[in-house]
């Protein structure tokens, strides 16, 4: 017994073989348990090759690429491998869609596998381990980050801040976001707003970027925003009354009627979302930060060159935009319209408008006369008619008889032409004759 008992405590843990038992009838303390461990990972880690541990972080060299394996040289006397799965955070089918032969990249040592206790490597945690560090530090300076989204899910954007990274859509905009899908692929301004490592969340916010240079945009605009400026700004929005415009922080508003010299029922018939265009500070309101804007003002008034454009007894062509019981109004180019009296239109008495043209015919009218300052126009379809010379065939004879001398204008027609020029100028023009008493 007594020397069964010496063998027992000559038994030593320290240089007994890796995985050796200690002898029949002796258990192995918590400390001899724990040493048995470290034991064996040092016997693996000799095997693999000097230093290396799991839970290291190291530098290796990709050295061959095989269906789903990547084999790394770290140094040890065998070749590390890295699976699929442990490349990337970002979804990869093959693994040359992360890493070349020859690439220098850091891996975590997560461990042994197989037989031969080759180094398991993961290249995906040794990113994440440099990606907390950077994020952490990030919160902390509040310093912007440029990543790049890589999948729009229910809720927000996935990025790429060298591990994933989550903005909600309430935090996409300043607005809310419809339509994600735009992002995708695209490197956003972001800040980090919160970081829990134990759920391994990052968050981040586009919305605190926008806000902050929209604040500093505000205050460089109002301090160097003057009437009378031209200025370059973005369609924002458009609305049936107008268009938004974003001057740099602050929107101002594009009425309808300051958008064309010419007549448009809608703003989308020359202004696109997201279109720069150059438009004139009318007014400003700095109490409010309100600015309204023109933008026909930019461009040249056609009825500064009216006069010399279209002379008195010139006969030319228009399109008939509007009709009324007193006559019709004929478009002669975008915002100079002209008016046909309903004395004018033909060589005889015409009781409605309607009866000898419709809106959208093209036509042929004389200018009788023109007065830019009070932006009116006369014109005659009338005697554009009769002075216009149809061309005859050669086998047709010349005998027609000659067209009878028009009548006199009605002294009241002729005399009201004038007062409906001038209702049409203000906007009293849509029903009946304005200069008849109501």
């Amino acid at each position: 017994m007594a020397m069964g008992t010496d063998t027992d405590e000559r038994w030593d843990r320290n240089h007994a073989a890796p995985g050796e038992q200690p002898p029949k009838g002796r258990e192995a303390s918590g400390d001899e348990t724990a040493t048995d461990q470290e034991a064996l990972e040092q016997s693996m880690g000799m095997h693999a090759g000097g230093d290396v541990r799991p839970g290291q972080t190291v530098t290796g060299t990709v050295v061959q690429i095989s269906g789903d394996t990547v084999l790394v040289d770290v140094g040890a006397k065998s070749e590390g491998i890295i699976h699929l799965h442990d490349l990337s955070h970002r979804r990869a089918d093959r693994p040359e869609e992360v890493v070349a032969i020859g690439e220098h990249i850091s891996v975590f040592v997560l461990g042994w596998e197989g037989d031969e206790g080759m180094l398991r490597l993961s290249k995906r945690r040794a990113d994440e381990t440099l990606a907390w560090s950077r994020l952490e530090e990030a919160l902390k300076s509040g310093e912007v980050l440029e990543p790049v989204v890589t999948e729009v899910v229910r809720g927000g954007l996935v990025v790429d801040v060298g591990m994933r990274g989550f903005v909600p859509s309430s935090h996409v905009a300043k607005g809310f976001v419809n339509d994600l899908q735009p992002f995708l692929g695209q490197h956003i301004r972001v800040r980090v707003i919160e970081l829990d490592r134990s759920k391994r969340r990052a968050i981040l916010s586009r919305r605190v970027v926008l806000d902050e240079e929209g604040k500093s945009q505000r205050e460089q605009l109002w301090a160097s925003v003057e009437e009378g400026q031209v200025r370059e700004g973005v369609v924002k929005s458009l609305t049936d009354f107008g268009a938004f415009v974003d001057m740099g922080g602050t929107d101002g508003l594009l009425h309808i009627s300051e958008m064309s010299w010419g007549r448009i029922q809608h703003p989308s018939e020359i202004l696109k979302i997201g279109e720069t265009i150059r438009v004139k500070v009318l007014r400003l309101d700095r109490d409010r930060h309100k600015i309204s804007l023109g933008l026909r003002q930019v461009n040249p008034n056609p009825w500064d060159v009216v006069q010399e454009r279209y002379p008195e007894g010139a006969i030319l062509e228009g399109t008939v935009v509007r009709l009324a019981s007193f006559g019709v109004f004929v478009e002669l180019e975008p915002g100079v319209d002209g008016l046909v009296h309903v004395s004018q239109l033909a060589d005889y008495r015409v009781e409605t408008p309607g009866d000898v043209v419709r809106v959208g015919d093209r036509v042929r009218v004389k200018v009788l006369y023109v007065d830019p300052q009070q932006k009116r126009i006369s014109l005659s379809k009338r005697d554009a008619d009769l002075e216009y010379v149809e061309p005859v065939p050669e086998e047709v004879g010349a005998d027609e008889s000659p067209a009878e001398d028009s009548p006199e204008d009605p002294p009241d027609e002729a005399a009201g032409a004038g007062k409906h020029m001038t209702a049409y100028h203000a906007g009293n023009w849509d029903d009946e004759d304005p200069s008849k008493p109501s």
